[in-house]
């Protein structure tokens, strides 16, 4: 028996196959009679951790789920770096985006696309997450929640489902309008926000916003909030915050929002979370003193809805109808207070239109340099014909040169 950790921001169901220091057991092939390697390699980098393995083939059924057993791709890992971790109390991992992302190649059916196929259950999931991105690494308090592979399971949360569309198929890529702090709105260009990509990433621990993006939230949480002259090792994350024991910090710090673009495109509706869920406990010193992280980190490669914000609310991955959808979490509540909230809908009109449009990416950015180097192709013909043409009569043992270049390098 495993435990596997569901992961929405990558392609391939992977369980560890061999012995490592970290883990506690592991998948024997040796001791299987239905698994059967596909004779393929295979690695993943994540944005911390890598492994490495091979690609098989197994049967699968799920307890509590839809009947019947079907076939899927496994990748055994045998080997990995900074992925398990001391303490951790998962083998493996289950990666629930799309097939764009699985490797080595789209070729490899990911799990829930087998399982879609093969049971003829409807495209879409849901997850509810309750403390997983504190507990998910504590033996003794393991994270809690639920997967509803096929569709919604209404208990699981309160009041109405809010949708937002999937700009691309390979992450759960959404659009993101503005972000609040408090009150207070950032007014940043909302290309800021999508810089590279804004993702729902069950597999990511942090709310992760483009660097510019976190200067601003940092500088907006520190003057709205009631603690002065704060450690700036918390807020990159090498320092912890602590309090007296029983003392919770809460009440200093602001509400965070976040705006997405809904499915009526001229609209937008507003996910919250209080600061129970970004200003986390750690663990305690000594007896006397309650330590805190600061749940929200700068990011390189685009803006990452993790477990920090994702615990608030039942999400709800809508594939059938490319959305994703947000209603506050049965589960995200402390002391009888509700942890998250959810408001709309609101007026886009003060947003540009299409907010995605941030680095560019392929194939698009191909067309591009194809097309720029075509252009000056033509440019050179052109010239040339105009440097050969008068001169028809002259020694033509000189050589034209060209030592312009094109920059072809994908922007990512």
């Amino acid at each position: 028996q495993l435990n596997i950790l569901v992961d929405t921001g990558s392609s391939n169901f992977a369980v560890a196959a061999a012995s490592h220091p970290f883990i506690t057991h592991y998948f024997n092939r040796a001791l299987s009679s239905t698994y059967q390697s596909t004779g393929r390699n295979v690695a993943v980098r994540y944005t911390q951790g890598n492994w490495e393995g091979e690609l098989g083939l197994d049967y699968v059924s799920i307890p509590n789920g839809p009947n019947g057993t079907f076939i899927i791709n496994i990748a055994a890992i045998l080997s990995s770096d900074g992925f398990f971790l001391p303490g951790i109390n998962w083998q493996g991992i289950l990666g629930l985006a799309y097939p764009m992302l699985a490797r080595p190649d789209s070729s490899v059916e990911p799990f829930f696309n087998s399982m879609v196929q093969q049971l003829k259950i409807p495209d879409i999931f849901s997850l509810q997450m309750c403390g997983a991105g504190l507990s998910a690494s504590d033996t003794t308090d393991p994270a809690g929640g639920s997967l509803i592979m096929g569709g919604v399971e209404p208990t699981l949360y309160r009041g109405s489902l809010w949708y937002t569309p999937i700009i691309e198929e390979w992450y759960y890529q959404v659009e993101v309008l503005k972000l609040e702090v408090g009150d207070q709105n950032l007014n940043l260009d909302c290309r800021e926000y999508n810089m590279d990509k804004a993702i729902v990433d069950s597999g990511t621990t942090l709310l992760r916003l483009p660097v510019n993006v976190f200067n601003a939230v940092v500088e907006a949480i520190t003057h709205s909030s009631l603690i002065q002259d704060f450690s700036s090792g918390f807020w990159d994350g090498t320092k912890l915050a602590c309090w007296m024991k029983g003392e919770t910090p809460w009440r200093f710090f602001p509400k965070l929002s976040i705006y997405l673009r809904a499915t009526n495109t001229s609209q937008s509706f507003r996910i919250t979370i209080l600061p129970q869920l970004y200003i986390q406990p750690i663990t305690d010193v000594d007896g006397t003193l309650d330590c805190f992280r600061f749940g929200v980190s700068s990011s390189a490669n685009g803006l990452v809805i993790g477990a920090t914000v994702m615990e608030g609310f039942y999400v709800v991955f809508d594939r059938a109808q490319h959305r994703v959808g947000f209603a506050v979490s049965s589960c995200a509540v402390s002391g009888g207070v509700a942890l998250s909230e959810i408001a709309g809908p609101f007026s886009a009109a003060d947003v540009a239109a299409n907010c995605s449009s941030g680095p560019l990416r392929e194939p698009l950015l191909w067309v591009i340099s194809y097309t720029l180097m075509a252009v000056c192709a033509l440019v050179l013909i052109i010239l040339l014909l105009l440097l050969v043409l008068p001169c028809r009569r002259r020694n033509r043992s000189g050589e034209i040169t060209d030592e312009s270049s094109l920059v072809r390098h994908r922007i990512k």
